[in-house]
């Protein structure tokens, strides 16, 4: 074994004009949130443990799309999900369409251990929260001011738009319209066949291994701003969004319907042990051969302490460190 290591993001897909500050303010909140991983690590938490640590920080910080800061649906309510994965014994939980839980993973995580099942969702997820004594609040305190006003924006294209932070473009001098910013990529950017405004998705997830050799991985978001209600992305299905076992751990993050298709998370591992690939290297074949025209990125570690990470997007939001002193945080490639 290579010792420990952990690997963070905040979604894949970034506007190359975000502003210098909401850069830098991306990668102060994934430099201190892969630090608490790291300590977690240095202290010989678990795995399974340091992942849920990790992805609660990063669901309480309103930054990215998971928690507080989740996207709206149509309606302007936030329908939040999540998953977690252990290695060991591939035990998984995963909920969909919470509404008053403050922190998804940790319902995840009740759900695989507390649970006879691993899924849970909507109304029953609620309820097992409740039964369970997590912490609830009303679903206003996932809302922000700015999410508000993008939505009306989304509304008003009638268009799904996955960043809903990238600042609108600046069109003969003025603020463009919603319009405007379909007008600018309905002919490049399509879910189903349907035109998406700018892609940049902020889905977080961690993947750990921890001194022992065991892995694991957790997934949260809050999906598309002006989603329908009831639609789950890749982020709660394990295989997909979310995959672990003794060989490796993967958190995806992206175009959830084409993550869904590629079943992308368990490809990673699929070709480390039937082809025999290196990390980096299934983790490139599979970004590169199963995505078709999707668009998305994932991390990933091995049992050996390896990190890695793809994307075929504009960038993604990352970090990631090894015991051996290694420790990074990008955006761009």
């Amino acid at each position: 074994m290579g010792g420990w290591a952990i690997a963070i993001h905040g979604g894949a897909g970034v506007d190359p004009n975000l502003p210098e500050e909401r850069q830098e303010e991306a990668k102060r909140v994934l430099a201190r949130c892969l630090q608490i991983g790291i300590d977690a690590l240095r202290a010989s938490v678990r795995a399974v443990d340091v992942v849920e640590i990790v992805v609660r920080e990063l669901e309480t910080d309103p930054v990215f799309n998971s928690g507080r800061g989740s996207a709206l649906t149509r309606k302007g309510t936030v329908e939040m999900e999540a998953s977690i994965m252990d290695g060991r014994g591939r035990r998984c939980g995963a909920v969909s369409g919470l509404t008053t839980v403050k922190n998804p993973v940790s319902l995840a995580r009740l759900v695989m251990e507390k649970s006879p099942h691993s899924y849970l969702a909507f109304d029953g997820a609620e309820d097992f929260a409740r039964e369970q004594g997590v912490e609830v609040v009303d679903n206003s305190y996932f809302i922000t001011e700015e999410n508000v006003g993008m939505l009306k924006l989304a509304k008003e294209a009638n268009s799904i738009m996955f960043d809903y932070r990238v600042p609108l473009p600046v069109i003969d001098g003025c603020s463009g319209s919603a319009g405007s910013i379909v007008a600018t990529v309905d002919d490049v950017l399509q879910m189903n066949g349907l035109p998406i405004s700018i892609y940049a998705p902020e889905t977080v997830g961690c993947v750990v291994v921890d001194t022992n050799g065991w892995c694991a991985a957790a997934t949260s978001t809050g999906g598309l701003m002006n989603k329908m209600n009831g639609r789950i992305g890749d982020s709660p299905l394990i295989g997909s969004g979310t995959y672990a076992c003794n060989l490796c751990a993967i958190s995806c993050t992206g175009e959830g319907e084409a993550i869904i298709r590629s079943t992308l998370a368990r490809d990673v591992a699929a070709v480390m042990e039937y082809k025999g690939l290196g990390l980096q290297e299934a983790v490139d074949f599979v970004i590169n051969e199963r995505l078709d025209e999707g668009k998305a990125g994932l991390i990933a570690v091995s049992r050996n302490g390896e990190v890695g990470y793809g994307f075929n997007t504009n960038g993604m939001f990352r970090g990631c460190a090894t015991e051996d002193g290694f420790m990074e945080v990008g955006i761009w490639e």
